[in-house]
């Protein structure tokens, strides 16, 4: 296996790639550790189809942001001489094993790969409800990822939602299947309801999504209904507090989970509150 250095700016993404390259404190890491000792694992690339002397990124997304961050202009890398779905399925595989993949990046992952599998031969024409009587791609895409053909095509329906609300998805404000549901609205439908999401600062349920598709269906899905779903009362509605992750940051450790990460904030109003009583007796 050649490895050799190839100008960072003579490396395209790979046409459909699903992943976001985010710029958080992971990434942070992995720049630091590129400036400290250079890219230590070359990349995958394949020559691109109709530019002569450029590349198609297959992996190391991450390690090219990070290099192009540690203000690096080259890059080692492997050529591969493959075909566009060939590589289509190593970019998804070599990347759905991370420990943390949005659903947005897992939906066009899906969705990219049952496309190469397809142009291969493999079934890719029966729908969610049906039954799986013989090998086809999406069982193939489920067992390797330990999942069942029906959720693969329901991750593969996210693909229909408008970005914002892929963005909501990702972002753990909308349910998976509440965005499963949604995903079968118009585009102009979905803009409706996004509207709906800020002005009313809040996001369907799945009984309202489902309403919302079961509305569409029979032909009475209108602005007017989506509103009128929306402003239904939620069973166990409780108020929430929002604060952008970006005025956290480098306030919370990283590294905490969800939960650990709440009770972290929790813990440090607590000490606030404790220094402000103390503040005001000694001001008394």
């Amino acid at each position: 296996m050649e490895v050799t250095n190839i100008l960072i700016n003579k490396i395209r993404p790979f046409e459909g790639h699903p992943y976001k390259v985010l710029d958080n404190a992971e990434m942070d890491s992995l720049t630091v550790s590129v400036y400290d000792y250079g890219v230590r694992e070359p990349v995958l690339v394949r020559p691109h189809e109709t530019i002569p002397g450029e590349f198609e990124m297959i992996a190391g997304h991450r390690r090219m942001r990070a290099a192009q961050k540690a203000g690096l202009t080259e890059i080692p890398a492997v050529i591969c001489n493959m075909t566009r779905d060939e590589a289509a399925v190593m970019v998804v595989d070599s990347n759905l094993h991370r420990e943390h993949i949005l659903p947005s990046e897992k939906a066009f992952a899906y969705k990219l790969k049952m496309e190469a599998l397809s142009n291969q031969g493999k079934r890719t024409d029966l729908t969610s409800s049906q039954v799986a009587t013989k090998f086809d791609a999406a069982t193939e895409i489920g067992k390797k990822n330990k999942e069942s053909r029906d959720t693969v095509f329901r991750y593969i329906r996210l693909t229909y939602l408008i970005p914002e609300l892929l963005d909501l998805m990702d972002e753990g404000k909308i349910a998976f299947m509440v965005g499963v549901e949604l995903s079968y609205l118009p585009e102009d439908l979905q803009y409706v309801l996004l509207g709906l999401i800020e002005e009313l600062d809040c996001t369907p349920s799945y009984s309202q999504a489902w309403q919302m598709h079961k509305d569409l269906t029979v032909g009475t899905l209108t602005e007017e209904s989506i509103s009128e779903r929306m402003n239904q009362p939620k069973p166990n509605q409780v108020e929430m507090f929002r604060m952008p992750a970006e005025k956290l940051k480098n306030r919370i450790p990283q590294n905490l989970s969800q939960e650990k990460k709440e009770e972290f904030v929790i813990k440090a109003c607590e000490f606030y509150q404790r220094h402000l009583e103390r503040k005001r007796a000694m001001e008394r």
